[in-house]
């Protein structure tokens, strides 16, 4: 039940096996169903719905946030710990002494086409979709991915350096959608934020004289071997674009070795791409990126692997990281979520964490729309929610420790996008309106990145029996402890929570929601 107060409060009556709370909440989400299964929320420069700050009830009390296929956002509730145990026919129990991965972050990528959509919109609208994505009352993003130079979502190609022969990179220098959208949105963000933003580079193409296609597009890559002239140029190109970035006071937690490299070896290929075999990325982060990364101003700056489908593992992290002179200089291994149906998450993610425990695993693209049978923007998709929260959950429970959206904002066709390659994105802005929608997969990300924060970590999570719920449980570094449960069935599944340190909880999933549940544990 709903009370509706003058002041847009939400108070939510939450009934629990023992007690009625109300419960103060935040702004409502101004609801718009555009055609699809679920809402959006429309904001505009003076209104938008809130998520935080997110703090919790003490002791013998708990929190819970739901989302919904039938329209509640991050809606907050409150309930009384039980001494016994509701009898409900499921009950998952937390085992906080099996403990895994800590958590890195979550956030999204400030492509060309990101940049030029938030950049639309009124001063005031700009402030609040920034603060809805990276603010202590919006989702707290963490991580934003940055394209060094331009990609399919840019309305141009370049790169810092198209003088052809310019191995010295005399002419490297930013582009005016670095220097003019990015860096300020950047900045801007950084300032919103309660944490350092940790910044992640990645790459799409070298310049096209460095590439035996001499293209920026299709089948190429880098002129000659590993340790050779165009090879070490590409990895001091890397270590110019931290520099210039670091003039703007914006550093680097990580490097990807670039994006998607498979995809610089399809024939036709029809956007920005340099194509390296797990082979030639090995040895070129052996013989040039390594070392002129650690002998340069950043060389703490890590070195992510493959940024590229699942699929390719564990055979690309068994030949890169399987080298001790590549190995020495990377960090991790970051993945990509497309074609993620095609192969299990243990074979792939499981099977690599075995192999090389030492090296994280990191998310560092996904997005809704990319298939061409379910192509763009879908406004209020619920079930491209469920896709997100179902891929991330998988993830989390194999030992990945981050992930990482694309692109921040998108326009209502799902671009700008120069090769046409449009998808969908958590944010559609409206820019004659001066309005943007926050789609459910902004919800589905908020379930995580509002909670699970850096240094959180995963912990064993056991249910009495076989369920249709998808879940994940994380213990924080100040001890309260995170619940995140995704029911994609069309029924609602009651069950209990038994955290030994502090009792029962006992919940409900509704049917096609997205649930977490939260509380101290001193």
């Amino acid at each position: 039940m709903v009370l509706l107060l003058p002041s847009a409060l939400v108070v939510a009556l939450v009934v629990s096996a023992a007690d009625v709370t109300l419960c103060a909440g935040i702004n409502r989400c101004v609801a718009r169903n555009l055609g699809h299964d679920s809402v959006v929320c429309e904001c505009n420069s003076t209104y938008c719905d809130g998520v935080g700050p997110v703090s919790l009830p003490p002791l013998g009390q708990y929190s819970t946030y739901l989302s919904s296929m039938a329209g509640s956002r991050m809606e907050p509730g409150l309930g009384q710990v039980q001494v016994n145990s509701t009898g409900a026919g499921l009950r998952l129990t937390i085992v906080p002494y099996q403990k895994y991965q800590r958590i890195k972050g979550f956030g999204g990528a400030m492509t060309d086409a990101a940049a030029i959509n938030i950049l639309s919109l009124s001063a005031g609208a700009q402030e609040q979709l920034l603060r809805q994505y990276f603010s202590k009352e919006g989702i707290g993003y963490s991580v934003v991915r940055v394209p060094m130079a331009s990609c399919d979502f840019s309305t141009r190609l370049y790169t810092y350096a198209d003088t052809p022969g310019d191995y010295d990179l005399k002419s490297f220098a930013l582009a005016p959608e670095d220097v003019k959208m990015k860096i300020p949105l950047l900045q801007r963000a950084q300032a919103l934020s309660s944490v350092p933003l940790s910044l992640l580079g990645s790459a799409w193409s070298a310049p096209a004289w460095m590439k035996t296609n001499g293209a920026l597009i299709g089948k190429g890559s880098l002129k000659g071997q590993a340790g050779g002239k165009a090879h070490k140029t590409w990895a001091q190109y890397y270590i110019r674009f931290l520099e210039e970035y670091a003039k703007y006071n914006l550093t680097f937690w990580a490097l990807t070795t670039g994006n998607e490299p498979s995809a610089g070896q399809i024939t036709n290929y029809s956007f920005q791409a340099l194509g390296f075999t797990p082979e030639e990325q090995r040895d070129w982060v052996a013989m040039d990126l390594g070392p002129a990364l650690q002998s340069s101003a950043h060389p703490h700056t890590h070195i992510l692997t493959l940024d590229d489908n699942r699929l390719l593992l564990p055979h690309w992290a068994r030949v890169v990281l399987s080298d001790v002179h590549a190995a020495r200089y990377i960090h991790g291994v970051a993945v990509h979520w497309y074609l993620d149906s095609f192969v299990p998450a243990e074979a792939s993610l499981g099977a690599t964490h075995q192999l090389y425990p030492e090296y994280y695993l990191f998310g560092t693209e996904a997005c809704a729309g990319w298939r061409s049978a379910d192509r763009g923007v879908k406004l209020g998709s619920w079930d491209r929610a469920e896709q997100y929260a179902h891929d991330i959950l998988e993830d989390l429970n194999h030992y990945v420790v981050g992930w990482t959206d694309w692109n921040l904002a998108l326009d209502q066709t799902g671009g700008p996008n120069w090769v046409k390659n449009f998808v969908d994105s958590p944010v559609i802005v409206d820019a004659k309106r001066d309005v943007f929608y926050k789609q459910p997969t902004f919800y589905s990300m908020a379930h995580f990145s509002a909670f699970l924060w850096e240094g959180s970590q995963r912990v064993g999570v056991s249910a009495s029996g076989k369920t249709q719920l998808e879940f994940s449980a994380f213990v924080r570094a100040d001890g309260s402890v995170v619940l995140i449960v995704l029911n994609r069935s069309s029924s609602a599944i009651q069950f209990e929570v038994w955290d030994p340190a502090v009792g029962y909880i006992p919940c409900t999933a509704p049917a096609h929601s997205l649930l977490t549940v939260a509380w101290n544990t001193h």
